[in-house]
């Protein structure tokens, strides 16, 4: 797999203690969406034991300008260095890897379970699924504890607009601790909620991202609801 030197050339906060970075694209650059690469930093200013190459998801579709990664920030000296960097510098990347694609299979609907920075991947999967006008029904259930914690939470409600296909699903866990006024789901991911949006639990390819314990705790419901482990795609993000 090539290894690409590419520059930094913008990064946002996209939701509290989450940011966004955009690297440049290599010319030819290939990847699927939903589609993870490593990313090294280069001679870091600082370093610790965990070491200065991480595994990120392209929270970007492929059709988009940059490679854009996002993270939840932390106290690393990997995350000091690549919050403080400045534009124009250069990190290693290698990739895409991952089968965290959407199934071909357009007569089977996507449901997709997801918590925090496990969007990642589906921001990208969405975004090139509505670009392309893809026929798959998807269902995104998205869990977080307030509206402030959920990386880019408008886009991915204003995308139910443009893809009559889409529907979108967050639920906010401690909604009573936010700033900002919420109406929509409140709680976990349940059972009762994917019953209520669908219909044939059986019929559905699953794609499970999150902490651990969430990951757990999706597969035990799907598991109970009678879903083929063979029908459901699992991948766990880290807190780092």
């Amino acid at each position: 797999m090539a290894i690409h030197r590419v520059k930094l050339k913008h990064r946002e906060e996209v939701a509290e203690g989450t940011v966004a970075f955009y690297f440049e694209k290599p010319d030819g650059f290939q990847f699927k969406a939903g589609q993870f690469v490593r990313l090294a930093l280069l001679n870091p200013p600082e370093t610790d034991a965990e070491g200065d190459t991480r595994t990120f998801s392209l929270t970007s579709a492929p059709f988009e300008e940059y490679l854009i990664i996002a993270t939840r920030m932390r106290n690393t000296a990997f995350k000091r260095v690549i919050r403080s960097m400045p534009l124009g510098s250069e990190v290693e990347i290698k990739g895409a890897y991952g089968r965290m694609t959407l199934h071909d299979d357009t007569t089977r609907p996507a449901v997709i379970l997801t918590g925090g920075i496990g969007i990642t991947p589906f921001r990208s999967i969405v975004l090139e699924a509505t670009r392309a006008g893809s026929s798959h029904s998807i269902r995104l259930f998205y869990s977080n504890r307030r509206p402030e914690d959920a990386a880019f939470l408008d886009e991915l409600k204003q995308l139910e607009a443009n893809n009559p296909n889409y529907r979108f699903i967050p639920t906010m866990t401690s909604a009573r601790d936010s700033r900002r006024e919420w109406a929509g789901e409140t709680g976990r991911i349940t059972a009762e909620l994917l019953a209520r949006f669908v219909e044939d639990p059986l019929s559905p390819m699953y794609y499970v991202a999150g902490p651990q314990s969430m990951v757990s705790a999706m597969s035990k419901t799907l598991g109970e609801a009678g879903v083929s482990e063979s029908d459901v795609q699992v991948e766990e993000f880290a807190g780092y």
